[in-house]
């Protein structure tokens, strides 16, 4: 396929657009989509994760229907949910959400679950759903204290950013790296791949 293939992503995370960037992907456009994300009434982590980004890509979907300079573009939606069982661990925005979320992550196994949409440009809805487990080490008072410090838990599903200082509690991590990140790679070339976006198109540039 050529290399003027647009694709926009329906997110407006730095670490997804960097994860993409990492392989070499540019998004034409970013569009965050704001859409209520409050899961409904016993809604598994794994199926809030596929519905979140399904209506994240419909709502992109639907904002560019209309404008002719996009018609034929693919767009690339995600959603990332942590979970200790069926416990849904939000994004954390006070520091007495952040506190109480790691102490339950404190020396216990979680389970990271995002949701994967493609949107082609004939309008065909692709989803995939990645999970990884991490386990995280028991962590002191002290430990978690200059975390909640550090700020790096704001705004963050289960209070912390693996690719931050997050990295050094976990002991132990089964599945994708990039998905507890924010965008499972392997998984989301494939998507894009299956349905003809050239992902190594740009790999030659570097």
């Amino acid at each position: 396929m050529s290399r003027d293939q647009k694709l926009i992503l329906a997110s407006g995370s730095p670490r997804r657009l960097d994860l993409l960037n990492q392989v070499g992907i540019r998004p034409a456009r970013l569009m965050p989509m704001d859409i209520d994300e409050t899961p409904k009434k016993s809604e598994h982590p794994r199926s809030l994760a596929r519905r979140l980004s399904t209506e994240k890509a419909e709502a992109a979907y639907g904002a560019i229907s209309g404008d002719l300079a996009w018609r034929n573009s693919y767009i690339l939606s995600a959603d990332t949910v942590v979970a200790v069982g069926r416990r849904i661990l939000s994004k954390t925005e006070y520091m007495e959400e952040a506190s109480a979320a790691l102490h339950l992550l404190s020396g216990r196994g979680h389970w990271v679950y995002t949701g994967v949409c493609l949107v082609t440009p004939g309008g065909q809805f692709r989803q995939k759903v990645v999970e990884t487990k991490v386990r995280f080490k028991r962590l002191s008072t002290r430990e978690i204290e200059a975390y909640l410090a550090s700020d790096q838990w704001r705004g963050k599903a289960g209070a912390y950013a693996i690719q931050g200082i997050a990295g050094s509690f976990v002991q132990k991590l089964v599945g994708s790296y990039s998905n507890v990140v924010g965008l499972p790679l392997y998984e989301t070339a494939l998507l894009l791949n299956g349905e003809g976006f050239d992902v190594a198109a740009h790999w030659a540039e570097g």
